[in-house]
């Protein structure tokens, strides 16, 4: 009966993929036609056919990433009018025969949801639940689950019963990238994912809850339940590091979603790319909420008023140039409410107005016959003027972010004059060479100083209201064409237009987000949130002003030294004056997928040793190893290669000594060791605590746990999420005592 069973499911599913092959196949066929369309010579019948071959382009790709596991369920819901069962199959994507029947349901559909969250108690209309368990393109096992009692009367009615699919996804080996978890999505889970759009998402979870698998798929889900809001603006993920981002980049893709911007705080100025950590009191000071404060007061003080009168020497006169004219100018300037850059072009031509009549004064004075008239020349004069220039820039500089922030640090005495209030100590931590590589704590004060800033100069300016204004009549011409090719409902005139310009041609949503920093989100997703600081909460803000957030992560594993508390801490910047303030939805996730309930234990006596506020959950599994403890890392790699387990293994260690212990390690492993990233395709990881957050391996090793704990205040956070990081083994090197001492 199994067999007949699998092999009436195996019929199904090749009739499945040929219809997939068969789609892709006539996508391929659209793209060459496409491509061998004669557009002549003209810009924007190239730009396009060219958006046309990107939306096929786009179609084929969505089509060859689906295909690993295309279906892995099916729904048996109650008898139709003939009295038959009605069988729904679940997949990756949604797929029609010609006659656009139903064949398969995309998982993010209302109809599939039973999938998820049908229980025998209530069962949601449906009888059954069918996994379907392939390797490549073949079913190589089938599980059900009976959720309506009548069928237990009847013998051929199902092949197995209980949670197999779920406990082989959880025992399976690690490969370094994060698996997406579409076919065994827990009701719990289920109902996070769907929860609507608007508003801000806190979802708390203790380790091997599957936080970040939710965070992933309800970002793959809102993208396709609110294509039509979230196509022009986009969603945005956060994660904690390089090495989290390229352990789940192909998630979205396998879920047949591409148009989403995965970066760490480390990549959210352009331009500037991050990755190195401060010492955690210098990071525990920069993402202060007062450092705002700090950066607008550094933008003001570029606004001075000269202490005495200059001369200045034009075409061979000598004018004087009083502080009440400077003074006036500033001030005007400043009333524009306009940015520091922006409003530098006010305080110019103001100062060059005024200047111009003091010389032309001074000139009649001297019995030249000149006049009113003159003022055009005699101001285009002074634009030019050297010493008018010098004056100018230093009463009012035109500056950078990334200059002003470099001066801040490398200039003692400016920095005093601005926080007169600050203790020594407090300044000296921000004091840095001026050449000094910038660190993903200043990212955020880089964003703040942009903000008060604005474009460095004129021409930025007037290219992008040039733009904006080219880009709404590009609307009106995409409308046009897309009645001329007749593919009303395949493409958005707004996608088309952004393609008639040269710059974004060939740039998606996502591509044209990640590289402009006021781009603003239609929904932002943030993993690991508790380890955010105040600062880098007012960059998310402006990323996502709209209040739309899924916040995802732990409080109990913060590590961060200016992390938050608490979710209601953590959240006042994101919240504060709006009418969102007090409705923010908190949903908690109980269950420990993830991790065997010996290591839970080991790791949760550790966290309540040091009383981290740690998410009550339960753990459905044990594995075989104990938790072993170990003199030597280098033991415990070879002990732990030795059992010829396979799978990935990861080297935990503080970040102080993470040099030493890659150079001994090195010497008896060579290339099956990788270090941060790139570990992460290597069948040994090194990383530090930082690193491994959100990550998972079948082998975990921590080195000298009692350096963790001493390496920071929050270093209990950092050691709870190092001995959460295993799916199978854990072994914990050192003698030390893990509790209080």
């Amino acid at each position: 009966m199994i067999d007949q069973e699998l092999v009436r499911e195996q019929d199904y599913v090749r009739a499945l993929y040929e219809r997939l092959d068969a789609l892709q196949e006539e996508a391929e066929g659209q793209l060459k036609a496409v491509r061998r369309v004669d557009v002549g010579g003209n810009h924007q019948s190239r730009s396009e056919r060219d958006t046309f071959a990107r939306l096929y382009e786009d179609r084929i790709v969505q089509l060859r990433e689906v295909d690993d596991r295309l279906a892995f369920g099916r729904l048996e819901t109650m008898p139709d009018d003939s009295g038959d069962s009605v069988y729904r199959y679940i997949g990756r994507v949604g797929l029609r025969d010609e006659d656009h029947k139903p064949l398969l349901l995309d998982w993010r559909v209302p109809q599939a949801s039973a999938f998820y969250q049908a229980t025998a108690a209530t069962p949601l209309g449906a009888r059954a639940r069918r996994h379907l368990l392939s390797k490549g393109r073949n079913i190589i096992r089938i599980e059900d689950e009976i959720l309506d009692a009548a069928l237990l009367a009847d013998p051929e009615a199902s092949t197995h019963q209980g949670e197999g699919a779920l406990l082989a996804a959880l025992t399976a080996q690690r490969t370094g990238h994060m698996s997406d978890i579409v076919s065994t999505i827990q009701a719990e889970q289920d109902r996070i994912i769907r929860s609507e759009l608007a508003g801000v998402l806190v979802v708390q979870g203790g380790p091997g809850t599957g936080k970040t698998a939710v965070a992933l798929h309800r970002a793959a889900y809102l993208l396709y339940t609110h294509r039509d809001r979230l196509r022009d603006s986009g969603v945005l993920i956060i994660g904690p590091s390089r090495s989290f981002l390229q352990y789940i980049e192909a998630v979205l893709p396998s879920l047949g979603e591409t148009g989403v911007v995965l970066a760490s705080v480390g990549q959210l100025f352009p331009g500037v790319e991050a990755t190195k950590e401060d010492a955690p009191a210098v990071a525990a000071l920069k993402g202060q909420a007062f450092m705002a404060d700090l950066i607008a007061r550094a933008v003001h003080s570029r606004q001075r008023t000269p202490s005495a009168p200059q001369q200045l020497v034009v075409n061979g006169d000598r004018i004087v140039l009083q502080p009440e004219l400077v003074a006036s100018a500033i001030a005007r300037a400043r009333g524009t409410g306009k940015t520091h850059n922006e409003a530098r072009v006010t305080f110019v031509k103001t100062a060059i107005n005024a200047l111009s009549r003091v010389w032309l004064e001074q000139l009649q004075s001297q019995g030249r016959s000149m006049d009113e008239t003159d003022l055009p020349m005699l101001r285009e004069d002074l634009r030019l003027a050297d010493d008018v220039r010098i004056a100018l820039n230093s009463a009012w500089l035109p500056l950078t972010p990334q200059k002003m922030l470099q001066d801040l640090y490398a200039r003692p005495q400016w920095l005093e004059e601005l926080t007169p209030r600050w203790r020594f100590a407090q300044r000296k931590l921000l004091a840095r060479p001026r050449d000094a590589e910038f660190t993903i704590a200043d990212i955020p004060l880089l964003d703040e100083a942009a903000e008060l800033l604005g474009e460095y100069n004129a021409v930025d300016q007037a290219k992008k209201r040039a733009l904006k204004e080219q880009r709404k009549r590009d609307v009106e011409n995409a409308e046009t064409a897309i009645e001329n090719m007749q593919v009303k409902g395949l493409v958005n005139a707004k996608d088309l237009a952004a393609s008639f310009a040269e710059l974004d041609e060939r740039a998606t949503t996502s591509e044209r987000a990640a590289r402009d920093r006021s781009w603003t989100y239609g929904h932002v997703v943030i993993d690991e949130a508790q380890e955010l600081s105040p600062m880098q909460w007012r960059l998310v803000l402006r990323r996502g002003p709209r209040r739309s957030f899924t916040i995802v992560g732990d409080i109990a594993q913060a590590a961060s030294a200016a992390a938050s508390a608490s979710w209601k801490e953590a959240l006042q910047p994101v919240l504060d004056g709006s009418p969102e303030a007090d409705r923010w939805r908190l949903e908690e996730l109980t269950v420990n997928y993830r991790t065997p309930s010996q290591i839970a234990t080991a790791a949760e006596t550790v966290a309540m040793s040091h009383r981290l506020p740690i998410t009550p959950s339960r753990t459905v599994r044990s594995s075989e190893w104990p938790v072993e403890t170990v003199a030597d890392a280098a033991v415990a790699v070879r002990s732990d290669l030795a059992l010829g387990a396979g799978g990935t293994l990861a080297v935990i260690v503080v970040d102080a000594a993470l040099d030493d212990l890659e150079s001994t390690l090195r010497a008896e492993f060579g290339d099956l060791l990788g270090v941060g990233a790139l570990g992460l395709s290597r069948e040994i990881a090194l990383l530090t605590p930082q690193d491994a957050k959100g990550l998972e391996f079948d082998a975990v090793i921590v080195v000298d746990p009692a350096a963790i704990l001493a390496a920071s205040e929050r270093g209990a956070g950092a050691l709870y999420v190092a001995m959460t990081r295993p799916t199978q083994r854990l072994y914990l090197v050192g003698d030390a005592p893990l509790g209080r001492s």
